[in-house]
């Protein structure tokens, strides 16, 4: 054994093993996410924010990191009975996750930048902004990125289609930063005779002269004892297919207090996301609240879909950028055979590898983010359909190469940091397995190529806007080399062709799914 003086003596493990990024901020390290926020984002609001988006990048690789890793490790608990023995449903969480509850819904108000003045600015948020703190949030913890998501986005639909009444009941607590008084949202949507087939779910909404009520099952449940549900049911005598749907509010506790007529079978067992309690629910009448037409249902719920995808994509960028965190600290903190590992040419080939998609999906959700602002008319602009046939489109697009690409990035992380990035102590496996989720939420590949082809391309020709905007883009790069410009705007060319041709398949899936993945690779 060498002695402590002996220059042989080996490093000790902390300075042998790569290091963490526990001492990083994943804001202040993101040279690109400043770049393009200075692109997008109005400069005052930019300004104002920028101190903020500081402080998430430091707590998220730090204080809110630590509480993810425990959040997971010690999943939601589902209870049916309370110590006296009364049927008092409830979920028990380690107390890590209610810290990163209390940091997304009451210190960064995430969930309520969209609706209302939040962090000392008097009005919402852009998406490019609000989304600029989803990104670097989910860097720590991706589970509790599904209820922020669903409280903002039923938040969004409520506010579109529902009541005066039932608007002034619910939304103010829904978008509150009060813990003590705020509601989160869920999404009762899959079934088990559907999942992706929405319009064969079962379950019946009746009207009883004074209340409409809710019977059936729900398969996957997600956020599973949010105070409010958006869900669908099918009206009694409604028709078959989609267009019978009706989209409600289901209130978790009637105003009396007692608990709403469902209640929680089990909770999901889940290959990711962990943190998050995800269950099955059976309805047995409980009380529920129309929001719009109940013949309008599905229209209204893709409303809360699109938005949802549009996060999804964030979120799935932010799983691959914090892959290029950890990648990075590997990079520059550990020495192979004598020499620093940056100085391998292979591992800058596989660097590279990892951040080209992690800053393709930053730059691509900021592109859709600043189109869904455009064609909302953010900031008392004229609301723009050109940006709305870019919207439709984007979204899909960013939907299934961000989630599909995070996969792939995990994986190549996890090889970058070798066999320890294999073992739970570190995030490695957290990233891959919750990075599976995304290109399953909100609709499987062949859904979202259908999605795209088959209506965003075929029926509205939405490629062509969407086409243009990328062209301006590129016509704007004046500091690129013109021969790079004209090479990617012949592959922009190509890829608005081969969607052209994808999309006059008469109704070929097969096909159109081929076609699909060239004009998005």
């Amino acid at each position: 054994m060498t002695s402590p003086e002996n220059p042989t003596q080996a490093r000790s493990s902390a300075s042998a093993i790569a290091p963490y990024t526990d001492n990083a901020n994943f804001y202040r390290d993101d040279k690109a996410l400043g770049q393009l926020l200075r692109l997008y984002a109005p400069p005052g609001l930019l300004a104002h924010v920028e101190p903020w988006l500081e402080r998430l990048g430091a707590l998220a690789a730090g204080e809110l990191d630590r509480c993810a890793a425990l959040a997971d490790k010690h999943p939601p608990v589902l209870h049916h009975r309370n110590r006296f023995g009364d049927d008092v449903q409830w979920i028990e969480y380690h107390p890590a996750y209610r810290r990163l509850e209390e940091a997304a819904f009451g210190e960064f108000e995430i969930h309520a930048m969209s609706h209302r003045g939040t962090l000392g600015w008097n009005e919402p948020f852009p998406a490019v902004v609000k989304h600029a703190f989803t990104y670097l949030f989910n860097q720590a913890e991706f589970g509790l990125g599904c209820p922020i998501n669903v409280t903002d986005s039923g938040a969004h639909i409520l506010r579109l289609f529902g009541e005066k009444s039932l608007v002034d009941k619910y939304l103010p607590d829904m978008i509150t930063s009060d813990m003590s008084r705020l509601t989160q949202g869920g999404q009762f949507m899959t079934e088990k005779e559907g999942g992706s087939d929405v319009g064969s779910l079962t379950t019946e909404a009746r009207f009883d002269g004074e209340n409409w009520r809710a019977y059936g099952e729900k398969w996957f449940c997600s956020n599973a004892d949010a105070k409010v549900v958006v869900m669908l049911a099918r009206p009694t005598g409604a028709p078959d297919g989609t267009r019978g749907l009706g989209l409600f509010l289901m209130p978790r506790f009637l105003d009396d207090g007692t608990p709403n007529h469902y209640r929680l079978v089990r909770l999901k067992d889940k290959l990711g996301t962990r943190s998050m309690a995800s269950g099955e629910a059976k309805l047995e009448g409980a009380i529920v609240y129309p929001v719009g037409p109940v013949d309008r249902g599905i229209v209204q719920m893709m409303e809360m879909v699109n938005w949802s995808r549009l996060s999804n994509g964030v979120k799935s960028s932010a799983l691959m950028m914090r892959s290029v965190h950890d990648a990075r600290a590997v990079m520059f903190g550990r020495q192979v055979f004598g020499t620093p590992l940056w100085q391998k040419p292979l591992a800058r080939r596989q660097m590279l590898k990892i951040q080209l998609p992690a800053e393709q999906s930053l730059s691509m959700w900021m592109f859709t983010a600043e189109a869904l602002d455009r064609t909302e008319g953010y900031g008392g602009q004229p609301k723009s359909q050109e940006a709305a046939a870019v919207l439709r489109l984007a979204t899909p697009v960013l939907k299934y190469r961000a989630t599909r690409d995070s996969r792939m990035v995990a994986g190549d992380a996890m090889d970058m940091r070798g066999g320890i990035g294999y073992v739970e102590d570190w995030i490695n496996p957290r990233l891959l397995r919750d990075a599976h989720l995304g290109s399953i939420w909100e609709g499987t590949g062949n859904i979202i190529a259908i999605d795209a082809m088959g209506r965003a391309v075929k029926r509205h020709d939405c490629h062509e806007a969407f086409a243009a905007a990328l062209h301006d883009l590129l016509s704007a790069a004046t500091n690129a080399p013109p021969a790079f410009v004209e090479r990617i705007g012949g592959y922009l060319d190509k890829a608005v062709t081969a969607a052209d041709r994808a999309a006059g398949e008469a109704g070929d899936e097969a096909e159109g799914e081929i076609m699909w993945r060239q004009a998005t690779s």
